[in-house]
């Protein structure tokens, strides 16, 4: 009888022990659950939070660096305490022990990263990068009273380099956000707050580019000379528009002045073409080496910079240090800081009136050789203003930064040194052989022989399409050019040799370029076939097409390109600097690896 109830006894010790063990188990369970339920409702209630702060503090973000530019400094202050506030509350908000282990959680986890790393990038801006930069003169950055302050600018050199830093390291830590498995609003969050910081990357490293350049630049270790080009768009070429007018700059000890100036016709014909790049040539013929109206039809300033110098030295024996392009829209900027410029002779050139009046009204009102009399005198009297008197810098400084994101300034140094500073910044009109982002180029040149470009209002829409077995991507490009011109009444010298046939009609070679290491594969037109001309520039196919427009018409142009491979669901346009500027829109897409 013992030994039968021994082993009882044992069945139902170890019976006690597993319900025990279950008890305990289903406890747990339960614990666990409860903590994950309100671990989940505390992360939803914080991210609800970190939305709000996030929303806030990305407006105050772009509202504050449009200040900084434009000197509104008071206003600025005051938009930084808001910024400081909601760039706080959210990186508070998605750094409690709740949101770290919500982090951990599958298909929610890249999420509550992605706004964390969003929340401390903004929270870094607005306590190191915005207090110092508002605290930074970047007027030092202009010459006063035609004189640069070098040991002001030498200073300001240190600032922006520790400004620089920290706009880089955050732009660094965004970039490495995996964009896979993120949910729309995050994504678009992640992708506008990157776009900011490019730009504010872009502004921090021109700035500190300026104060390394400057210096040497403007003379201060000895005498420079450089040709100040003027680009017209009312005859447009890849970079902007034919070179008609140039002027010399002299400038030693931070000081500048202004030499002699002409035309590009005074240049002359070459009958020995200068050496052209072999792919420009493959596209081009020999056109940028003899004419000086013609060096950009490549959208690559260094080359068409370098081939004006060229020409410039062999037509006057004087060898430049570097070419500084601009055009009439850059003008209208710039007299918005410094008011109407009376020119001699001529009509007051004010902001909003000095397009028309340069680009219209002086080919409607004068002769051919006035003309040129009359835009040299109005670009000595412009130089005299903004070098000689005190102008408000800010507003300077706010004209020339949308100018350069425009690409409407460029710069080519002939020093190597210098040039490879300058890198593939947007003032440097580089056409890089690899793409940071698929970046599409629609460069347009005029192909009327006249001045029709003023009346040409062109629009540009860039879709991304789907990802490619081959890795690539396809991009959808749409280009619609309208025309505003008169059918009557215009003088000769805007309609110049009428190559289209009829007169008024504007005739444009439109040329898409690919993005780095990708291809174009087709073109149409108004819906039907579009015959193009193909070729290579720097690691991108080209395609080039004719495209007439009558007065009144507008023609459309779609093209299909594809990228090198790539998992981004980002792309860029570059476009030729026109007149008026461009309409556009870019649709992005999830990226390939989602």
């Amino acid at each position: 009888m013992r030994e039968s109830e021994a082993p009882r006894r044992r069945r139902g010790r170890s019976r006690r022990r597993r319900q025990a063990r279950l008890r305990r188990a289903l406890l747990a369970a339960l614990v666990a659950g409860s903590v994950l339920l309100v671990s989940a409702g505390w992360v939803g209630f914080r991210g609800w939070q970190a939305r709000a702060h996030l929303v806030n503090a990305a407006g105050l973000a772009r509202d504050l660096s449009a200040q900084v530019v434009t000197g509104d400094t008071e206003r600025a202050r005051r938009t930084l305490a808001a910024l400081q506030e909601q760039a706080a509350a959210a990186r508070a908000a998605t750094g409690d022990p709740g949101w770290r282990l919500g982090r951990q959680a599958p298909y929610a986890g890249d999420n509550l990263v992605a706004v964390r790393q969003i929340a401390v990038a903004i929270d870094d801006l607005a306590r190191e990068a915005f207090p110092a930069l508002l605290r930074t003169d970047l007027s030092t950055l202009l010459p006063k009273a035609g004189r640069l302050d070098v040991q002001r600018l030498r200073a300001l050199s240190t600032d922006l380099a520790a400004i620089d830093a920290t706009v880089r390291r955050s732009r660094a830590s965004l970039a490495e956000v995996p964009t896979a498995g993120l949910v729309d609003q995050v994504r678009a969050a992640l992708a506008g707050l990157r776009g900011e910081i490019d730009r504010l990357a872009g502004l921090t490293a021109a700035a500190g580019q300026a104060t390394r350049l400057l210096p040497p630049l403007l003379g201060v270790a000895g005498p420079r000379s450089y040709l100040l080009v003027s680009q017209n768009p009312a005859e447009l070429r890849a970079t902007g528009g034919l070179i008609g007018a140039y002027a010399l700059l002299h400038a030693e000890g931070g000081r500048v002045r202004l030499g002699r100036q002409g035309t590009s016709a005074q240049l002359g014909r070459f009958t020995k073409a200068l050496k052209v790049p072999e792919e420009v040539r493959a596209l081009w013929g020999d056109l940028p080496g003899i004419y000086p109206a013609d060096v950009n039809l490549t959208p690559h300033f260094p080359t068409a910079a370098a081939l004006y110098r060229e020409m410039y030295r062999r037509k006057t024996g004087t060898a430049v240090d570097g070419v500084l392009a601009v055009d009439p829209v850059v003008l209208s900027y710039l007299l918005k800081a410094t008011g109407p410029v009376m020119v001699p002779g001529g009509v007051p050139l004010a902001a909003d009136t000095v397009v028309r009046t340069l680009l219209s009204e002086a080919y409607q009102r004068l002769d051919l050789r006035e003309q040129d009399e009359y835009f040299a005198t109005a670009a000595a009297s412009v130089f005299h203003t903004l070098f000689t008197k005190n102008v408000d810098p800010m507003g300077l400084l706010s004209a020339f930064d949308r100018s350069v994101t425009e690409r409407r300034i460029l710069f080519w140094s002939a020093r190597p040194e210098e040039q490879r500073t300058l890198g593939d910044s947007r003032m440097a009109g580089v056409l890089p052989e690899k793409d940071t982002v698929p970046t599409v180029g629609v460069f347009l040149n005029d192909g009327s022989g006249a001045k029709l470009g003023y009346y040409l209002r062109p629009e540009a829409t860039l879709t991304v399409g789907d990802c490619q077995d081959d890795g690539s991507r396809e991009l959808r490009l749409r280009v619609t050019l309208r025309s505003t011109a008169p059918k009557t009444g215009l003088s000769e010298s805007v309609l110049g040799l009428g190559l289209a046939g009829d007169p008024y009609t504007v005739r444009t070679l439109v040329s898409v370029y690919s993005p780095a290491g990708g291809g174009v594969q087709g073109a149409r037109l108004d819906g039907a076939d579009l015959p193009v001309g193909t070729g290579t520039e720097r690691k991108r196919q080209v395609a080039t097409a004719n495209i007439e427009v009558p007065p009144g018409a507008s023609r459309t142009v779609e093209v299909t390109v594809h990228t090198a491979k790539t998992g981004s669901g980002t792309a860029e346009l570059w476009l030729t600097p026109t007149a008026t500027p461009w309409t556009t829109q870019v649709t992005t897409a999830p990226s390939c690896d989602q």
